[in-house]
C-alpha cells in the first residue's frame, strides 16, 4: 500500500470466535474505521456476530472481498487454521493484521511472507503485549539507560491447556508472546537450550527455556499450559541491568523499577479511574491505533508479520534443542522483526 489514507478505513473481520470478538468491538468502535463485513464458519454465530456490530455476515471469503472491498482486512482464527485462509487473502492482494501465531510451521511463514512481498500487501501480527503500560515503561526505563547493561531477562506465564493438534502448542501458540517479548526489551537471541514436560495430557504442556542474547545477557522462559490464568502472577517478567531491574506482574498490573543498591523503589499501577491501563484487552486497542496510523502513511506495520516468523524460529530451535539434547544457535532475526 503506498500513500496517505484519510477516509475511513474499511475493515472485515475474518473469524466469529472468542478474541474474533475483540477484533469486531474496536473497528467497530473507532471513528476512523468501518467494520464493513464479518466472516466465520458457523452461519448461526457469524450472524448473531454481525448483528452485534450492525453489520453484515459472510460465510464465503471471495464473497466477502467481492462485496465489501475492504482496505484491511482482521484475521482473527483457530491457531493452528491459519495458513490457507491468511495466503488466500495475501493473493488476492488484501492488506492484513494477523493473530499470534503466525502459523506452526515455517516454510509456511516463508510463503506467507514471499505472497505479501509479492501482492505488497501490508502484513501486521499482533503481538499486542508490547502495548501493555508497564511493558512501555520497562521499554522507555532501558532505552533511557537506567538499568545499564542488561545481565538477565525473564520471563514466566501459564494458565490452562488450549488443546490442539500439535504437541507444542503451549510453545508455539502461547510462548511467542514470550520470545516476542525478550527480544523486543533485551535484543536478538543467539541460542537456547530446552527442557520440557507432558505430564498432563500427552503434549509438551510446560517447557523450560535457557537462552543466551547477542548482548551477553542470559536468559530464562518458564512457560507452562499445567498452570491457572486464576492464579496471581500467572505471567512475571524480569529484566536486570548492572543499574537497576524492571519487574512487569501480569502484563498490566504492575510496574516496578529498583535501583542497584537502593532500598526505594518506584511502582506504577493503574490509577482509580484509569481502566484504560489495566485492561489487558485494552492493549489490542493501542496495537491498532498505531497501526492504523502507519496504514494511513502508507508505513510499514509497527509489529510486522516477521516478527510472527522469528517467534516461531525460536520455537523451532528450541524443540530442536529438546530433541537433541543440545544448545542450538539461532539465526539473527531479519531486518524488521
Amino acid at each position: 500500500m503506498t500513500g496517505r489514507r484519510t477516509e475511513l478505513v474499511r475493515v472485515a473481520v475474518v473469524g466469529a470466535g472468542g478474541w474474533g470478538a475483540q477484533h469486531a468491538r474496536i473497528f467497530a468502535g473507532r471513528s476512523d474505521t468501518e467494520l464493513v463485513g464479518v466472516l466465520g464458519r458457523s452461519p448461526e454465530r457469524t450472524t448473531a456476530r454481525a448483528k452485534e456490530y450492525d453489520t453484515t455476515p459472510y460465510t464465503d471469503l471471495g464473497r466477502l472481498l467481492e462485496e465489501a472491498g475492504p482496505d484491511l482486512v482482521s484475521v482473527c482464527l483457530p491457531n493452528e487454521d491459519h495458513f490457507e485462509v491468511t495466503l488466500r487473502l495475501l493473493r488476492a492482494g488484501a492488506n492484513l493484521l494477523v493473530e499470534k501465531p503466525l502459523v506452526f510451521d515455517l516454510d509456511e511463514a516463508d510463503r506467507l511472507l514471499a505472497a505479501a512481498a509479492d501482492s505488497g500487501s501490508f502484513f501486521a501480527i499482533n503481538f499486542n503485549h508490547r502495548y501493555a503500560e508497564p511493558f512501555l515503561r520497562a521499554r522507555a526505563a532501558i532505552d533511557a539507560g537506567e538499568l545499564g547493561r542488561l545481565t538477565f531477562l525473564t520471563w514466566r506465564f501459564g494458565g490452562e491447556a488450549n488443546h490442539g493438534r500439535s504437541p507444542h502448542a503451549n510453545l508455539i501458540e502461547t510462548q511467542c508472546h514470550g520470545f516476542d517479548l525478550l527480544e523486543h526489551l533485551g535484543g536478538p537471541i543467539k541460542s537456547v537450550m530446552a527442557q520440557m514436560g507432558n505430564a498432563t495430557y500427552g503434549a509438551f504442556s510446560t517447557v523450560a527455556i535457557a537462552l543466551t542474547f547477542t548482548s551477553g545477557a542470559v536468559g530464562t522462559l518458564l512457560g507452562s499450559y499445567d498452570s491457572s490464568y486464576a492464579y496471581p502472577g500467572t505471567q512475571q517478567v524480569e529484566v536486570n541491568g548492572t543499574l537497576g531491574r524492571a519487574v512487569v506482574d501480569d502484563t498490566v498490573r504492575r510496574f516496578t523499577l529498583s535501583r542497584a543498591g537502593e532500598e526505594t523503589r518506584t511502582v506504577w499501577e493503574a490509577g482509580y479511574f484509569n481502566d484504560e491501563a489495566r485492561s489487558f484487552h485494552a492493549t489490542f486497542d493501542r496495537h491498532v491505533a498505531e497501526l492504523l496510523a502507519a496504514f494511513r502513511e502508507g508505513a510499514p506495520p509497527p509489529v510486522p508479520a516477521t516478527a510472527g516468523r522469528r517467534a516461531l524460529q525460536l520455537a523451532q530451535a528450541a524443540i530442536s534443542s529438546y530433541e537433541s539434547g543440545r544448545r542450538v544457535p539461532t539465526p539473527m532475526p531479519s531486518r524488521g522483526d
